[in-house]
């Protein structure tokens, strides 16, 4: 059961809310999204029905949900979510590109990258400063080092920061460059970390885990929303198939699956999913023929010596066919791309 309180709700309504639910032997979480507040109950509903919570005041309706994700499903909020980021827009109507490098390595290779997303249409810059990867001995990133390389480069462009945070004891040191938290395939059921950017005061892209289940991700998000976040992004990355032809297996029906099940905007990584430079460009042309409202793409200046990920990185000739698959493509579908954000 949710209470969805209307937009003119006080902050004392709602711990009249809080209030009455944990009276009742309850409890309630409040999440706030951009256009109103929902408070999620959990307990006895027998005991809630008898609360009258739809006479409190400022409650603007009470839902019983029937699915297991509570707060981020389309039973609760009907209309799909549009998520800012440093006041970018992603979600229905817009086709929104994100793109840099998968880890940041130097200055200089990051604001390369960064003006090569720039110049094809991106308005996020994607880059890790933290990387979990598969073996031990391979590259992890630059941690803080690598977060304020990412600041100056924002400074430089303007394109928002998009980054990934592994460890909840890092959450608050990441959101304090960070515009948008990445939680990563690898920590999708990561639930200290989930719980931790939900409190962290930032949009969230939650990546889709290499072995689950679309339930299983959307029960990931409802971690995220329970502690008071509903700014959240999915992202499709692909997901462990039996197939080796590809490094992942891109499934493009999770994105109107999703879309149905839940009102948060769902995105595309193109480059995670297959693996390879010559599988990222039309990848990203199914995204967005089948309603993605975005991509997120690897570039590099350099894949060749890239410390992560080259293979899979877009760089000159594959650079510009994506600013045209970008600008050509959303409006066959009623989109556009997203346009900076003018400061």
């Amino acid at each position: 059961m949710v209470v969805v309180m209307g937009p003119g709700a006080t902050e004392g309504d709602i711990v009249a809310v809080v209030s009455q639910v944990e009276t009742a032997g309850g409890e309630a979480f409040v999440s706030r999204g951009i256009n109103r507040t929902i408070i999620g109950l959990v307990g006895d509903l027998q005991q809630f029905g008898a609360l009258n919570l739809r006479g409190l005041r400022g409650v603007h309706d009470v839902i019983r949900i029937s699915v297991p994700y509570k707060l981020v499903s389309r039973e609760n909020h009907p209309e799909r979510s549009v998520v800012r980021v440093g006041g970018v827009p992603i979600g229905p109507g817009t086709m929104t590109l994100i793109a840099g490098p998968c880890a940041v390595e130097t200055p200089e290779q990051t604001l390369a990258a960064a003006q090569m997303a720039q110049a094809a249409g991106a308005t996020l810059l994607r880059g890790g400063a933290y990387k979990p990867r598969t073996s031990p001995y391979a590259f992890q990133g630059l941690g803080e080092a690598g977060l304020k390389i990412l600041a100056e480069v924002r400074e430089e462009t303007g394109l928002p920061i998009v980054t990934e945070v592994v460890d909840a004891r890092d959450v608050d040191l990441v959101a304090s460059y960070a515009d948008m938290l990445q939680v990563g395939t690898r920590n999708t059921q990561n639930f200290a970390l989930l719980q931790a950017v939900g409190q962290a005061g930032k949009p969230v892209m939650l990546k889709r885990g290499m072995n689950g289940t679309i339930e299983e991700w959307l029960m990931s998000a409802e971690y995220i929303a329970q502690r008071g976040n509903l700014d959240i992004v999915l992202c499709e990355r692909g997901i462990r198939t039996f197939e080796t032809a590809t490094r992942n297996t891109l499934d493009i029906s999770a994105v109107p699956v999703a879309q149905r099940l839940s009102h948060l905007p769902v995105i595309v990584d193109p480059s995670h999913s297959g693996g390879r430079r010559d599988l990222v460009l039309p990848l990203t042309r199914a995204a967005i023929a089948v309603g993605a409202d975005g991509v997120i793409i690897d570039v590099h200046p350099h894949p060749e010596s890239a410390l992560c990920d080259g293979p899979q990185a877009l760089v000159d000739g594959d650079l510009r066919e994506l600013a045209k698959v970008v600008r050509d493509l959303p409006p066959l579908v009623d989109r556009v791309l997203t346009q900076p954000v003018r400061v």
